[in-house]
């Protein structure tokens, strides 16, 4: 994260009530379309992301994730949308001796196939990615609504892989079945009936290379005005 990042003020609202609840907080900026600071678990990741509803994402947020935040902009999708779009976990598509799929922090990583829509250029930019974001939570929503009107051809006629999002695939049993961002990102957004897709991105400090601490991170939300909660409470909440 920029240590002058937060001057500027552009992605911030009116601080947080620091007697409000920050699971209700979370969820009325997720309603709104705005992001939430989540930290995970101590003994997990322990990582702070910023996390949009995914169907909110433009260009400036796009840019906010990648200004303050630093992390890998990903998209998070359930299960159920993950099978309608017959997308594989990554390790399992890939051949190669470099797989290794166990990390430390968990039994396997999230990652599915990382995509650019179509009606993009290099995918890159803050157009293109916000471009990409936005279609996959329109394709979710669609699945979501429908699952059986949308299948991996359609997936395949929007999206192209190789690509600059990197999709993730949230456990079939949402938080009870994973703890994660991706996974939390998804609680929230099926809590305020939002299509179930969201962007998370991990937050990082400029000066050490290191995640932001969660202590960091929750001043730097309580400047912003971005609310700020804790992995432990949204899993007690949505449990």
């Amino acid at each position: 994260m920029r240590a002058d990042a937060d001057a500027e003020g552009d992605a911030a609202g009116s601080a947080p009530d620091a007697a409000a609840d920050p699971v209700e907080c979370a969820l009325d900026a997720f309603r709104a379309g705005d992001p939430v600071c989540v930290h995970d678990f101590a003994d997990r990741e322990g990582e702070t992301d910023i996390v949009y509803p995914a169907g909110a994402v433009d260009e400036a947020a796009v840019a906010h994730m990648r200004n303050d935040a630093g992390g890998l902009i990903c998209v998070a999708v359930s299960d159920a949308v993950g099978d309608s779009f017959d997308l594989p976990f990554l390790a399992d598509a890939l051949d190669h001796p470099a797989v290794d799929d166990d990390p430390e922090y968990d039994d396997r990583s999230s990652f599915s196939l990382p995509v650019n829509h179509r009606e993009t250029f290099t995918g890159i930019t803050d157009e293109d990615r916000a471009r990409t974001i936005v279609e996959l939570a329109s394709a979710a929503a669609a699945v979501d609504a429908d699952p059986a009107g949308y299948g991996p051809e359609d997936f395949a006629a929007e999206f192209r892989a190789p690509g600059h999002v990197h999709v993730l695939r949230g456990a079939r049993d949402g938080l009870g079945g994973r703890t994660g961002h991706t996974e939390l990102g998804l609680a929230m957004a099926e809590a305020v009936d939002a299509a179930p897709a969201a962007v998370v991105c991990e937050m990082l400090d400029d000066e050490t290379g290191a995640a932001l601490s969660p202590e960091d991170a929750e001043a730097y939300a309580r400047r912003r005005g971005i609310p700020y909660v804790e992995g432990a409470a949204l899993v007690e909440a949505f449990k």
